[in-house]
């Protein structure tokens, strides 16, 4: 059975034109640069948004867990005196002694790496030097740097091969380097010749919102709040704000098109940046990013757990380590188990 709308039956409503969306106004290079300045500040906004939301987040996450990790901390860090204190008792072997070290190395190397904590005297003092491997790149200064002196005989003593590897790294580098240099130098001239529109821009908007072209009061004040933005805009070297303003206030005749085909230029080239800055905050590693809800409530109740359990055994290893055959014992049950560090 086929149902009919009585008002679909209706002549008239057959007949009623479909409306069309009205144009916006201007050019099409004024409509591209509002558009632009709208994504812009679209994307501005939800930068904005997203950091509050992940300082948040990062604040409750602490909150809940930043007592435990304090806790693990203090534990780690009381690890230091007694272990510097065993290798001055001349008690240990030279083997003992290496290992001691290593101990004091790891454990500096997890407050700084877990945990942020400033580990770096103690890593200056015992960490060892490391050697160039297949896995390290040279940082030389140019390409036709010598070669780096090794430590001890004042010459290098590695094998021909392993010299000619790292000289093959070393020039891989330099070009990398060199093509680094120059796409960042290209940037840098983009952003110099799009800094150079600013005084343009500066001169453009003065000359419309000066508060002298107009004699009411009211119109004066609303001006010159105006022109206190414009100026601070312009002394920051703010273009996007200079852009905003001219958007939101210039007529469309007032802008030639040309030079609002280069100000949308200069914004799409911000929308990338800004598309760029809020994946790395998303994703990078000091982003803020991950579960919710009840998974992230697993998750910080299972980290709570593992690091009470460290705390209670560094308790003990600190009990261990008062006393030279204690930290001997630790020393062989980390070499029986295959560890180097707690």
């Amino acid at each position: 059975m086929h149902l009919h709308n009585p008002l679909t039956d209706l002549p008239a409503a057959n007949s009623l034109p479909t409306p069309v969306p009205a144009e916006a106004p201007g050019t099409p290079a004024q409509r591209a640069f509002r558009e632009a300045v709208a994504q812009v500040e679209g994307l501005r906004q939800r930068l904005r948004e997203l950091k509050a939301e992940q300082a948040e987040a990062r604040r409750r996450y602490w909150q809940q867990v930043g007592p435990a990790a304090a806790t693990v901390v203090q534990a780690r860090e009381a690890l230091f005196a007694p272990l510097e204190e065993a290798l001055l008792l001349g008690y240990f072997s030279r083997l003992e002694e290496q290992q001691i070290t290593v101990l004091i190395v790891g454990n500096a190397r997890a407050l700084q790496d877990r945990f942020g904590e400033d580990a770096a005297a103690i890593l200056r003092k015992y960490a060892p030097r490391r050697r160039v491997d297949d896995d390290d790149e040279p940082a030389p200064a140019t390409a036709n740097a010598p070669e780096p002196a090794r430590p001890g005989n004042g010459h290098d003593d590695r094998p021909a091969h392993e010299q000619a590897a790292e000289a093959a790294r070393t020039r891989r580098k330099t070009k990398q380097q060199k093509a680094d240099e120059a796409a960042a130098q290209e940037v840098r001239n983009q952003e110099q010749a799009l800094l150079s529109n600013t005084k343009t821009l500066y001169r453009q908007l003065a000359r419309a919102h000066h508060p002298d072209l107009v004699q009411d009061a009211p119109g004066q004040q609303q001006r010159t709040q105006l022109m206190q933005r414009i100026t601070e805009a312009y002394e920051t070297n703010d273009l996007y704000t200079l852009l905003q303003l001219l958007a939101e206030t210039a007529p469309p005749s007032a802008t030639d098109d040309t030079l609002l085909s280069r100000y949308t230029q200069a914004l799409t080239q911000q929308q990338i940046e800004l598309k760029q800055q809020l994946n790395e905050l998303k994703y990078g590693e000091n982003g803020f990013s991950g579960s919710t809800g009840k998974k992230r409530e697993q998750e910080i109740r299972q980290f709570k757990r593992h690091l009470k359990a460290e705390a209670e055994y560094l308790a003990h290893i600190f009990r261990l380590v008062q006393e030279p055959e204690g930290l001997r014992e630790m020393l062989r049950e980390l070499a029986t188990e295959g560890h180097e560090t707690v």
